[in-house]
């Protein structure tokens, strides 16, 4: 789905990193070698109707490339 992010992103936390991480050969194929770490957080989102909505998130991340590969995981209720 595609979306994009409005605000910052907050209450990030680290999935998982090195040996844990399932995808690392791929996005060391696709992105280029790093220390990469599956991290997720809550963020704001603008989803393609034009709505915003608070999302949680999960990402991939490396020293020197960058976040790679957003990805909404649920939808959070504001409430």
């Amino acid at each position: 789905m595609e979306f994009e992010a409005v605000g910052p992103i907050s209450a990030v936390a680290r999935i998982a990193e090195g040996s844990q991480l399932r995808q690392r050969r791929r996005l060391s194929r696709d992105y280029g070698p790093g220390a990469w770490v599956k991290r997720k957080g809550i963020v704001r989102v603008r989803l393609p109707d034009g709505t915003i909505q608070l999302a949680a998130i999960h990402w991939y991340n490396a020293h020197g490339i960058g976040r790679k590969e957003f990805k909404i995981k649920r939808v959070v209720d504001w409430s």
